[in-house]
């Protein structure tokens, strides 16, 4: 990604939900989605450890006795970034042994909690590759999180992780965005000791206005080396071509990484730094 135009507006870093904003990024909804994953994960592990506790217990034709039953209809949960919706799922007990399950995770209700808004950043990331995942549950609902077992945390987690995996390293060939949002964020939760430490976090708009997540990943926000690390691997991933614009503050280490990469020049490239 070369530079033609370099622009800065204004010295001010501002508010970064207010950059969103005027982005037309839906950072509400991209809470509530990763909110109602998270949910929707840790509802099926616990069923799951419900299900093998009673593995052992069969029909006279050998058949297991509890089994999975669908869901109960969706319903929303009140949480600080929105309502969010999930389904909770049911068993049934052929043996008329009065099996049900109830989770411990999603009770009738969810006390809200003012750490949520600030902990999505962290639950998408942290809670799936770090295995933090009771810490991350323990920010959405609460002291409930720690009846969840460790086999259906470490079950939870696997699936989490390798849905990460995947996502981390999907072919980006052919990928190309209108504009960017870059920023590093800190979180109110961190893994490491290291007060730097962030969240580099790159969100890009397609041409018919489609919003996605391009890179979550973690390192020094004003780190010129932070920033080529994310940069080579979407290049290494098939992304070609930058965006036609790129829009952050001006300290971040992502402007002078950008143009270290090589990515083929995009006519007409601008850079807005705030």
């Amino acid at each position: 990604m070369s530079d033609d135009t370099s622009t800065r507006a204004g010295s001010a870093r501002g508010d970064r939900s207010e950059a969103l904003a005027e982005l037309g990024l839906p950072l509400e909804e991209l809470a509530r989605r990763g909110a109602r994953e998270i949910l929707q994960c840790a509802l099926e592990a616990e069923v799951e450890q419900l299900l093998e506790e009673f593995a052992g217990v069969s029909l006279m034709d050998g058949r297991r006795a509890v089994v999975r039953n669908g869901h109960l209809p969706a319903r929303e949960i009140l949480t600080t970034v929105g309502p969010v919706e999930v389904q909770v799922p049911k068993v049934r007990d052929r043996s008329g042994g009065g099996v049900k399950f109830n989770s411990a995770l999603v009770p009738p209700y969810i006390r809200r909690s003012a750490r949520v808004a600030a902990a999505l950043p962290w639950l998408y990331l942290k809670g799936v590759s770090s295995g933090d995942l009771g810490e991350a549950l323990e920010v959405l609902v609460g002291e409930d999180a720690k009846g969840l077992s460790a086999a259906a945390l470490g079950r939870l987690k696997a699936a989490w992780a390798e849905e990460y995996k995947g996502w981390t390293g999907r072919c980006l060939e052919g990928q190309q965005y209108a504009y960017w949002w870059v920023d590093g964020i800190y979180t109110t939760l961190r893994e490491s000791d290291d007060p730097k430490l962030c969240l580099l976090v790159i969100i890009g708009v397609r041409a018919d206005g489609t919003k996605e997540w391009v890179a979550i990943s973690d390192g020094l926000r004003e780190s010129t080396e932070s920033w080529l690390d994310v940069l080579r691997d979407l290049k290494a991933r098939g992304l070609q071509v930058g965006p036609r614009l790129a829009v952050g503050d001006g300290a971040l280490g992502f402007w002078s990484a950008v143009d270290q990469v090589g990515h083929d020049h995009n006519p007409g490239q601008d850079r807005v730094r705030m």
